[in-house]
C-alpha cells in the first residue's frame, strides 16, 4: 500500500521578490523563512516557531517568468511511487508542466490536472531520522489547515482525485448558485474541499488555507504588508474565521484561524 499516495507534504511559493515575502510571511504568520542561498535555484526553506519545515520560497527567473510561470502558491501531494501515479494523471488527461526531477530529497514532477489547477507529485527520499510532515495539519498553527480546489468541472474533477489519490467523499455543504462544496477526507481526515469555480474566476485551481494562531492578528498584518483582500473576514462552519486575497507579490493566498477574543 502507498503510504504516502494523497498526503499533502509541501508548499511552494513561486515569487517574483523572495525578499518582499519572506518579510510579508514572517510578519503575518510568524515563519521563519531562510534566506534562499543555493544555486542556481536559490530556494529558501518556510518553518514553523518549533523549527518543523512547511514548505519553500522559489524566486522566479526572468527565464521563468517568460516562459509564462508567475506568483503562486503550489502543494505537494505525495506518492511511494512518483512514475506510476504521474502515468496515472497522464492517462486521466492531465498533463506534465515539469518533467520528473530528482534531488536529494526525493523526485518531483509538476503537473496540472484537466481543469487547468496546478500541483507537484513527490516521492521523498526519508533519510533514517526523517519525522512525517507537517505542512498539512488541520488543528496546528503555521501549517496549511485547509485545500480547496475551484474546478471547471465537477464531477469529472471528483472522480480524477479520489481515483488516482484515494481521498474520500466525506459529506457536502450546498452553496446555492454556486453549486455544491464537497468535503474531502484523506485517511480520515478531512484535508479540504473542492467545488464548481464560480464564474468571476477565469482559472480553476488550488487555493491553500494556511492556520494562524490569531486570525485577528494575521489579518491585520496581512493588511499592514499590503495583501489584497479579495474575501472576507467571515465565519466558516466550526468557528474559523477566513480571507482569500493576493500578496504584495501578487500570489493568491488564504488564513484561516479562530479569533481569540
Amino acid at each position: 500500500m502507498d503510504k504516502l499516495l494523497g498526503s499533502w507534504i509541501w508548499y511552494e511559493l513561486m515569487t517574483k521578490d523572495a525578499a518582499g515575502a519572506k518579510a510579508f510571511y514572517e510578519d503575518t504568520i510568524g515563519w521563519t523563512i531562510a534566506p534562499g542561498n543555493e544555486p542556481p535555484l536559490f530556494y529558501g526553506h518556510i518553518a514553523r516557531a518549533d523549527g518543523r519545515q512547511v514548505g519553500g520560497v522559489l524566486p522566479l527567473s526572468e527565464d521563468m517568468l517568460a516562459q509564462g510561470a508567475h506568483p503562486m502558491w503550489v502543494g505537494y501531494i505525495g506518492t511511494d511511487d512518483l512514475d506510476a501515479t504521474l502515468a496515472q494523471v497522464i492517462a486521466r488527461g492531465g498533463r506534465a508542466l515539469m518533467p520528473r526531477m530528482d534531488i536529494a530529497e526525493g523526485s518531483f514532477a509538476m503537473v496540472m490536472d484537466p481543469w487547468g489547477a496546478s500541483f507537484y507529485l513527490m516521492q521523498p527520499n526519508p533519510g533514517p531520522d526523517a519525522t512525517p510532515s507537517v505542512a498539512f495539519s488541520p488543528t496546528e498553527a503555521q501549517s496549511v489547515g485547509w485545500n480547496e480546489l475551484y474546478t471547471g468541472d465537477f464531477d469529472a474533477a471528483l472522480a480524477f482525485y479520489t481515483e488516482i489519490f484515494g481521498w474520500e467523499p466525506a459529506g457536502s455543504m450546498d452553496m446555492g448558485s454556486f453549486g455544491t462544496y464537497q468535503f474531502l477526507a484523506h485517511n480520515g481526515v478531512t484535508i479540504g474541499a473542492m467545488m464548481p469555480k464560480p464564474p468571476h474566476v477565469s482559472m480553476g485551481g488550488w487555493n491553500h488555507y494556511i492556520r494562524a494562531a490569531d486570525f485577528d492578528a494575521a489579518h491585520r498584518a496581512a493588511v499592514a504588508g499590503g495583501a489584497n483582500v479579495l474575501h472576507g473576514p467571515v465565519e466558516v462552519p466550526g468557528g474559523d474565521w477566513i480571507i482569500n486575497a493576493l500578496d504584495p507579490q501578487g500570489a493568491a493566498f488564504a488564513i484561516v484561524g479562530q479569533k481569540l477574543v
